[in-house]
C-alpha cells in the first residue's frame, strides 16, 4: 500500500497527549534555526503579527533534534513522482514555530525525541538519525499503531503520534500540500443571467440598463450602489 495515499485518506484526529519525559539536559547543544517562514499581512492582527514575528527570533530545538524531526517527517510524509515530502513543505519549521507558540509541546517533543535515539540505542546501538533507512522504518513501525504497540514502547507511540499530527497539518496546510489535495477553494460563480426561453415563457425580459450592470462580467468586480429608493445606479 502506498503509505502516501494511505495518508491522505485519513481525517486528522485531534492532537495526542504529550510525552511526560523527564529529559536529561542539552546544555552545550548548539541550536540552529529552521528555514525562516513568513505570514501574510493580512488576516493577522497587529498584536498576532508582533506575537509571529518575536516566536520566528526565537530558537527552541538545537541541530540534533531538528535533523530528528526532520527524517520523522519524511518516513511519515514522503515524496512521491508528483509532490515533495514534508522537509520540501517546510514542515520541520512548522513543528519549530509550533512547540514555540503551544509551550505544551516542548516537554513532549524534546522528551520523545530523547526517549526514541534510548530506544534507537538499545536496537542498533546508535541515534535514531544514525540508523539506516530500514532501521529508522523499523524502530517506527513498532510505535506507529495505536492499539498494537507493546505496553513498555507507549511512551513511543505518544510521540509519533504527536509527530504525526503535526507532520500532517503542517504538509496540508502548506502550499505544496494544498496542491496535492487537489483543493481549489471557493471561487466566484459566473451567472449569466435567467436563460431568454425562460423569461419569454413567464412574459418576462430584462430591462437592458439592469442587465448591462448586473450581468456584463466586465463589471463583475464592481460594488452595486444602490439609492435611496432602492434603484440601481451603478
Amino acid at each position: 500500500m502506498n503509505r502516501r495515499d494511505s495518508i491522505k485518506s485519513i481525517l486528522l484526529g485531534s492532537l495526542a497527549g504529550g510525552v511526560a519525559l523527564q529529559g536529561c539536559s542539552t546544555e552545550g547543544a548548539s541550536e540552529v534555526a529552521p528555514k525562516e517562514i513568513t505570514f501574510p499581512d493580512y488576516g493577522r492582527t497587529s498584536k498576532e503579527q508582533l506575537r509571529d514575528k518575536e516566536l520566528l527570533n526565537e530558537v527552541f530545538f538545537n541541530e540534533h533534534e531538528i535533523a530528528t524531526i526532520a527524517v520523522l517527517c519524511d518516513i511519515i510524509l514522503p515524496s512521491n513522482e508528483n509532490f515533495g515530502s514534508a522537509t520540501d513543505a517546510e514542515v520541520p519549521a512548522f513543528v519549530e514555530f509550533i512547540v514555540k507558540d503551544i509551550e505544551e509541546y516542548q516537554l513532549s517533543l524534546r522528551g520523545g525525541i530523547m526517549w526514541l535515539d534510548n530506544f534507537s540505542n538499545k536496537l542498533y546501538n546508535k541515534e535514531f538519525i544514525s540508523c539506516a533507512e530500514l532501521e529508522q522504518k523499523n524502530i517506527c513501525d513498532q510505535i506507529a499503531y495505536p492499539e498494537e504497540t507493546e505496553p513498555e514502547l507507549l511512551p513511543g507511540e505518544k510521540f509519533f503520534t504527536n509527530m504525526r499530527n503535526l507532520t500532517l497539518t503542517g504538509y496540508y496546510t502548506s502550499k505544496m500540500g494544498i496542491e496535492d489535495l487537489g483543493y481549489k477553494g471557493n471561487g466566484a460563480n459566473i451567472w449569466d443571467g435567467v436563460p431568454a426561453e425562460v423569461l419569454e415563457k413567464h412574459g418576462l425580459k430584462y430591462d437592458e440598463e439592469w442587465l448591462a450592470k448586473c450581468v456584463n462580467q466586465e463589471n463583475r468586480s464592481n460594488i452595486a450602489v444602490w439609492d435611496d429608493e432602492g434603484n440601481l445606479t451603478t
